[in-house]
């Protein structure tokens, strides 16, 4: 016993502070405890069959929109290819001059170019860069509105595919934009399509 009590107050003053110390620690120390419970109990539940039932509906929502977004797409672009072929159909008649790229004249690229970009398609001007820009496709899946270009690494004639073996082109000087059977094997087929 400390026969001075003002000494006993210096000593039982760091005992209380010491005591207080330990307390907030212990109390911090549960509310981690409690946390980490906590969380591991929300882990629990994201990754019950619930929940996971619920994220392979999410997914699969995605990928109906995403499918969804990818058909509309189709479909405009088809809508598209259509016009340009009925563009291309109206200037029947129009004379050939090189380097003419419409409204009322035409060599071959400029009918192409000029036919697509009234429907919203753009083209570059030339038939070797259009060759460049299209999807290269099998001749046994060409369809009416694809296009048809002739030569061999060097394109110099373009066309729009008519359908049954025809096409749609402006052929050379002191002809008319027409329609006639494909004359040649040696021809390739592009398309502006859009991919499946």
């Amino acid at each position: 016993m400390l026969a001075n009590p003002r000494m006993h107050r210096l000593v039982a003053l760091p005992i209380a502070l010491l005591a207080a110390l330990v307390m907030v620690v212990s109390t911090t120390g549960e509310s981690h405890a409690t946390t980490a419970k906590a969380s591991t109990s929300t882990k629990t539940l994201t990754t019950s069959p619930a929940a996971k039932t619920t994220a392979a509906k999410t997914v699969s929502v995605k990928k109906a929109s995403r499918k969804a977004k990818r058909v509309a797409a189709k479909k405009r672009r088809a809508a598209r290819i259509d016009k340009a072929a009925r563009v291309a159909a109206r200037q029947k008649g129009d004379p050939y001059r090189y380097g003419a790229s419409g409204p009322r004249a035409f060599d071959c690229s400029g009918l192409t170019s000029y036919s697509f970009r009234k429907a919203g398609v753009k083209l570059p001007r030339t038939a070797h860069s259009q060759y460049r820009h299209v999807r290269k496709i099998k001749k046994r899946n060409i369809r009416k509105g694809d296009l048809v270009f002739f030569g061999g690494s060097r394109k110099y004639h373009v066309g729009i595919y008519w359908g049954k073996g025809r096409i749609l082109h402006a052929p050379y000087s002191g002809s008319r934009v027409k329609v006639e059977r494909i004359w040649t094997k040696g021809w390739s087929a592009g398309t502006v399509r859009l991919r499946a």
